[in-house]
């Protein structure tokens, strides 16, 4: 069924409170965007075993779903769950190495160990730099006519929620899955970019490419032994070669393991969804191949992203690059 309205909300923050010793505690945000005042609640912890939601913040987070988001004004804008946008997608977006996410208690007793105090860190910074913004993206609530919001007092009640990973859901959160409409809290410090992604460990991270729902049997966001996380890895991408249009791009893989992997069956994808099927060819273990980019698959000048898929069609590594670090013809981009 996925979320009922998807989107961006940009503002300023000018108030938040930790919670604590509840069910379904959050870290509370009031923002203030476009003239309009709104609550962001982030959960903390989650209502399904393990309860601790797994966290990264990327500090100086560089992706080209940047350049979109720099174009959306202060306030609410609903996003297309689309590709290509400012839409979010942990899997199919690449806009992180998953082996990084790792599970947070909700609030515990001491500085900087908990997820309340991690979210505080940034927040505060926020409050002190009147120029910061922070970008929410989840799902809107309200205006809730008549209603003031529980939290802050300001009337009407509205904001935005599910501020996490939003596929591979079980039980009753499963109506909430979709594709191309993942949460996450961003702020903007001049030209610096933080990332928040969260996630729950009871979700499962190789979803339907159509409905967002778990795959049969597949493991949760953190990689598991059996998972196919990069068995093989794109290393390097050639994405502005030197003369005009049609450009000759190429990708270079490395096996990483101890054992031949035979390509016949695999594929790349870019930003689009566009699939190049790799040609039979067997890569020996530690050694590596650089293979020519063909139509339909294109890495375009101004950012993307490429995702390498198994004969299986799970993911098994992905990258991408900004349009500043294409802007150099002749020039291999080394992840």
């Amino acid at each position: 069924m996925a979320l009922k309205r998807y989107g961006v909300l940009v503002g300023t923050v000018v108030g938040r409170r930790a919670e604590g010793g509840m069910e379904s505690p959050h870290f509370q945000l009031h923002v203030r965007g476009g003239g309009t005042e709104y609550r962001v609640a982030v959960n903390v912890l989650s209502q399904q075993a393990p309860s601790e939601l797994l966290y990264l913040a990327v500090e100086d987070f560089k992706h080209p779903v940047l350049e979109s988001l720099r174009a959306v004004p202060d306030g609410f804008s609903d996003v297309d769950s689309a590709s290509g946008g400012a839409a979010l997608d942990y899997i199919r977006g690449n806009l992180f190495d998953r082996s990084e996410l790792r599970p947070m208690p909700s609030t515990v007793p001491g500085p900087d160990n908990d997820l309340a105090d991690k979210l505080e860190h940034f927040t505060a910074r926020a409050l002190a730099d009147p120029t910061a913004r922070i970008y929410a993206i989840g799902e809107r609530w309200g205006p809730e006519s008549g209603v003031p919001d529980k939290i802050f007092g300001f009337s009407p009640g509205n904001g935005v929620h599910d501020i996490h990973m939003n596929q591979g859901n079980n039980g009753p959160f499963k109506k909430d899955d979709g594709v191309w409409q993942d949460g996450g809290l961003l702020f903007r410090f001049g030209d610096q970019w933080v990332a928040i992604f969260l996630a729950f460990q009871s979700q499962a991270w190789h979803t339907d490419d159509a409905t967002g729902h778990a795959l049969p049997g597949e493991p949760g966001p953190v990689p598991s032994p059996t998972d196919p996380h990069r068995t093989l890895r794109i290393v390097a991408a050639l994405v502005n070669p030197v003369g005009p249009s049609p450009e000759p791009e190429t990708v270079t893989l490395l096996n990483p393991g101890s054992a031949l992997i035979d390509l016949d069956g695999w594929s790349l994808l870019d930003r689009l969804g566009q699939r190049m099927p790799l040609t039979a060819l067997d890569l020996p273990a530690g050694e590596a191949v650089r293979i020519p980019l063909t139509a339909p698959i294109q890495l375009g000048n101004r950012g993307g992203t490429l995702t390498l898929l198994d004969p299986a069609g799970l993911k098994v590594d992905g990258i991408s690059y900004t349009k500043e670090q294409a802007a150099e013809e002749g020039i291999t981009l080394v992840f």
